[in-house]
């Protein structure tokens, strides 16, 4: 039965909370006279201590696209809690970019940022005292990172999108760059073509435009309650993400005063809330670890049954790249997500009575909202989804005890079963389906690339945006305990746990087994007997570590299974979210 929407009412109501609970330990009193001297050299005002102190987590560097505007925008977050009467305190953070680092050794490092924004962020706030935070991230690590940190903190809070890239000429994007190396290989893409493609695809300052991981992200966190509405479809560039940022600032300090915490917005019912609306938009498989990740930050248990759970009763609606046809700009110019929202609150598939930080249940933020317009065919009905049920299948087999994500749009067909093709390493695989060693009917290996054995996990973007350009899109598979890019599709299963590296069944595939991929059973199967995999196993060793130094080294060291969302906390903290795993299959 549908669920009714929940009775409109007043979310936030007068709390005795203390505004300045965290700054006055640091401010008040005869003992913290040093503090107080040397923030007055920052600009501090003897006023000043008297206002709740709001950090403006920035990650800030021109390092990428994503980020490159990013330090104007917290500006503006800064300047709307001025406004509202908090005092707020910038401070950065790292990011690390994606598509540069793709298909080189530096993408070992991405996965890792997520765990280090978040720290970082902690680290800051912990110490400097801030009642409440806004983070602003723009990239796709340092967004679930942003949420991860405030829900570890559990102090009033909003996060803030840095907002999607405007087209590239013909509208091409980032995989569109990516695709045409592989067409290069080909030969169906000229030299001359190719050069254009890389000179105008990324016109400017944001994230990369398609349902990639970036707007995926984005989309996720303002369905959990943890942005302001709209957030998620605003272009980088643009009157209404200053505007967004100005009123973010001002909610925290709104936020401050009523005392409403990430931990009581970031409940279980909202955590459903993000995973239906991103099956909906076709959102990536990051979605999956990250959602996993800031669940256990928030003290939420979920799990991969969750996804297959929710993913059974929501369609695929959203016709958006890198499967479908339209850019986030083209949604954002219908009315962004808010309208696919209300259609999925009406239907009964979302929890109206969550919290948001607007200071309302997510029902009274979504009550006034236009339907999209007349003709539009960037979102379906539900009468005629993209696809009945979720994209993001999870598996399970002997090739994936603890489970993987497939990204299974349909177009691919439900089914594969063919040779498998192994490698251990993305590089590897890289050059063989650039020189035509990969061929139709394959199920492309890539091993060793998981959490502990990358480390790092990368993403497989090079490999599968090669496979597109050699047109093999629908005649190739591909799997890994490595990740994929939001802007990777065709057949592709990856999160494979548990990993090779620890002796997965994944390290035991060897050149022409057979392996099938069945979507409709959610089924990952070698077909080799187990008394044959049971001898591989006994004659398996571990390949020696990438290394065991520096914070690649520690994080290996400390990282859990991908199933669990790749976390580095305590193992302590992890195994309620195990144990609720297990039970629920």
């Amino acid at each position: 039965m549908p669920r009714k929407p929940a009775p409109r009412r007043s979310a936030v109501k007068k709390s005795a909370a203390d505004p300045r609970a965290h700054s006055r330990l640091v401010v008040d009193g005869l003992a913290q006279t040093p503090a107080r001297a040397m923030l007055r050299a920052v600009g501090y005002t003897d006023a000043d201590f008297t206002k709740p102190s709001i950090g403006i987590a920035s990650t800030w560097s021109n390092i990428t696209p994503c980020n490159v505007h990013l330090d104007g925008l917290a500006n503006a977050a800064a300047a709307g809690a001025d406004a509202a009467g908090g005092k707020s305190r910038q401070f950065n953070t790292i990011t690390v970019s994606d598509g540069i680092s793709m298909g080189s050794p530096g993408m070992r490092y991405s996965l890792v940022s997520r765990e280090v924004i978040a720290d970082s962020i902690e680290v800051v706030a912990g110490a400097q005292g801030f009642d409440g935070l806004v983070a602003v991230g723009g990239c796709d690590k340092n967004m679930p990172a942003c949420v991860m940190a405030l829900a570890r903190l559990n102090r009033p809070s909003v996060f803030v999108y840095g907002g999607t890239i405007r087209p590239g000429a013909h509208r091409r994007d980032i995989v569109s760059v990516f695709e045409a190396v592989g067409g290069r290989a080909a030969g169906t893409v000229s030299e001359a073509t190719l050069h254009d493609v890389e000179i105008t695809a990324i016109p400017g300052a944001g994230s990369c435009g398609g349902m990639y991981t970036a707007n995926t992200m984005a989309s996720a966190i303002e369905a959990l309650g943890m942005s302001l509405p709209n957030s998620s479809a605003q272009e980088a560039v643009s009157n209404s993400k200053i505007d967004d940022c100005r009123r973010a600032g001002e909610a925290a300090v709104r936020l401050v005063r009523a005392g409403l915490t990430p931990r009581q917005i970031m409940t279980r019912a909202a955590f459903e809330n993000a995973i239906v609306t991103t099956i909906a938009l076709s959102g990536s498989t990051n979605a999956v670890l990250h959602l996993l990740a800031m669940a256990r930050e928030a003290g939420v248990k979920l799990s991969l049954d969750d996804f297959t759970r929710l993913g059974k009763r929501t369609p695929v609606l959203a016709d958006l790249k890198p499967s479908g046809k339209y850019l986030m700009s083209e949604l954002i110019d219908i009315g962004g997500i808010r309208p696919l929202m209300k259609a999925l609150l009406d239907e009964g598939l979302l929890h109206g009575d969550v919290l948001t930080v607007s200071g309302q249940t997510l029902a009274e933020d979504l009550r006034d909202v236009r339907d999209y317009p007349a003709g539009q065919t960037v979102i379906r009905s539900f009468a005629d989804p993209v696809k009945p049920d979720s994209h993001l299948v999870v598996l399970h087999g002997n090739l994936a005890p603890e489970g993987a994500v497939a990204k299974i749009s349909g177009k691919e067909g439900l089914q594969f079963s063919g040779r498998a093709r192994v490698f251990n390493s993305e590089e590897a695989s890289l050059q063989a389906i650039l020189d035509g060693k990969v061929k139709a009917g394959d199920v492309v290996v890539i091993r060793y690339e998981g959490p502990k054995g990358g480390p790092g996990m990368r993403e497989m973007l090079s490999p599968t945006g090669a496979i597109m350009g050699k047109g093999l899109g629908d005649k190739v598979a591909l799997i890994t305990d490595g990740r994929f890019s939001g802007g990777s599709h065709g057949f592709v299963v990856g999160h494979v746990s548990p990993e090779a590296a620890v002796g997965g069944p994944l390290a035991l595939v060897r050149n022409g087994d057979r392996i099938t991929i069945d979507a409709r059973k959610r089924e990952l199967t070698l077909v080799v007997p187990a008394k044959e995999l049971a001898a591989r196993k006994r004659a398996w060793k571990a390949p020696k570590p990438y290394t065991t130094s520096g914070v690649l080294g520690k994080y290996a060291a400390s990282v859990s299974s991908a199933s669990l969302g790749a976390v580095t906390s305590p193992i302590e903290a992890v195994k309620p979210v195990r144990k609720a795993a297990r039970k629920s299959r």
